[in-house]
């Protein structure tokens, strides 16, 4: 659920916070996801690859979506 809100947030506000993007790859860490986590990451890649949401983060490269069917 946490990262769902997280990604509504950035939905909301046009920007993926540090913050917000540091607490996704922390919960991707840990591999607390569900599928719809990931089909929701894999939505906010791409708005953030065509633009439609900017990156507060200096660096260019995103965390990597874990593959989908390693999901708990």
């Amino acid at each position: 659920m946490m990262i769902r809100t997280l990604i509504a947030s950035a939905f909301q506000t046009g920007y993926l916070s540090v913050e917000s993007e540091g607490l996704l790859h922390q919960v991707l860490t840990t591999r607390c996801y569900q599928s719809d986590d990931l089909k929701a990451l894999a939505v906010l890649y791409e708005a953030i690859r065509i633009g439609t949401i900017k990156r507060e983060a200096s660096s260019k490269s995103l965390m990597e979506l874990p593959v989908l069917n390693s999901f708990h």
